[in-house]
């Protein structure tokens, strides 16, 4: 038996995995020790609760790596249906925690669940396993293009009620994606992208805070010192990081000068500390991922099983677009759209949500390996 026969997962999709799980705690401990230091006086706060998560989210990793895609495939309708619930609950008063101005949190004991991520995950499963039922309806049958569409109306719908409209966007995204590999007829797609388009276009200008973020991104030093603040401080951590940056733990701007430094805005104290150098190691990071988990949708597209391929084309384009947003909202070339940057930024149930969705990517990964070797 060959040499390779015995490696079981894809080396350089786990290497981009760890490597940004280390960087990750490695800045949040670097990023949050001023704001942990004045909210509860010990400079580690953040650094162990993320700490925590990781850990539980590498055992529900575990568990992951050992289910068969056929179990997620059966049960992706249920999960969907309870995801749905989650929803609703987390919009009623008393069970639906508040984190500035969102409702988007449910809270079992010192667990906090965002249940958008979940969201995410469970579209991304509930759609794959409908393209497979419907193979064959799905691209010639209007009213079966319509039907995950009315599904994906209700969760945006419900998201939008916390509101977070960034993650609407990236299942919106992600649906289109998904739809568009599952072969529908293509004036179908186009006269649907056309819709959405619109939808999420209205969406932004009819909102005063949404339109406020549209405008501000264009020119955040018009207003520098209110809705431009955020934007203007990650610049100045952009500008001060050069080509090396100022060095692990000597950023000025995590120094409460920049809002949200340890979660949406963590990029930007990486990029001051760690400079353009460590900016492109983070881009080669993820797009070794990226790339590594098209491959593997790929690789199960060949071996016709084809829901463990939607979801690794899902899975791996919800995990790339984030990232690519959360960095561009950083650098100033996207609105503020209140997005994580996976595996790095603080967030437990971020956290926990990605570990287990790339968990799942690598058991389709070893699956896959299985079948190729005839076991």
């Amino acid at each position: 038996m060959k040499k390779e026969s015995f490696v079981l997962y894809d080396k350089w999709l786990l290497f981009s995995i760890v490597s940004l799980l280390i960087l990750g705690l490695m800045m949040v401990a670097s990023s949050s020790v001023m704001i942990s230091t004045k909210y509860f006086n010990q400079p580690f706060h953040f650094l162990i609760h993320q700490s925590i998560y990781l850990l539980l989210g590498i055992m529900l990793g575990m568990v992951v790596m050992r289910v068969d895609t056929r179990v997620w495939e059966r049960a992706s309708v249920w999960l969907l249906a309870a995801c749905l619930i989650l929803l609703v609950l987390v919009l009623i008063p008393g069970l639906g925690k508040v984190v500035n101005g969102s409702r988007r949190w449910l809270a079992f004991g010192p667990l906090l669940i965002q249940v958008s991520e979940i969201a995410k995950l469970a579209m991304i499963l509930y759609l794959a396993g409908y393209l497979v039922r419907q193979e064959t309806r799905s691209q010639n049958e209007f009213f079966d293009f319509i039907k995950p569409l009315g599904i994906l109306g209700l969760v945006a719908f419900l998201l939008l009620m916390e509101p977070d409209f960034g993650a609407t966007v990236v299942i919106s995204a992600t649906v289109m994606v998904l739809l568009f590999l599952g072969g529908v007829r293509i004036r179908y797609y186009i006269g649907l992208l056309v819709l959405m388009c619109s939808s999420l276009a209205v969406l932004a200008v009819t909102s005063p805070y949404r339109m406020r973020r549209l405008t501000t991104f264009l020119n955040p030093w018009a207003d520098q010192f209110d809705s431009g603040y955020q934007l203007t401080q990650s610049l100045i951590a952009f500008g001060r990081g050069g080509w090396f940056g100022t060095g692990l733990g000597s950023s000025v701007q995590k120094l409460l000068y920049l809002p949200e430094s340890h979660t949406d805005f963590m990029f930007a104290v990486l990029a001051e500390e760690l400079g353009l150098i460590g900016v492109l190691f983070v881009l080669c990071l993820y797009s070794i991922l990226v790339v590594r988990g098209l491959m593997i949708g790929y690789k199960s597209y060949e071996q016709t099983r084809f829901f463990a391929s939607y979801v690794a084309y899902g899975v791996t384009f919800w995990i790339g677009l984030q990232a690519a947003i959360n960095m561009g909202v950083n650098a100033g070339l996207l609105p503020t759209k209140g997005l994580t940057l996976p595996l790095l930024s603080y967030g437990g149930a971020s956290l926990v949500v990605n570990c287990v969705v790339l968990a799942l990517l690598l058991r389709i990964d070893h699956e896959n390996r299985w079948l190729s070797l005839g076991l």
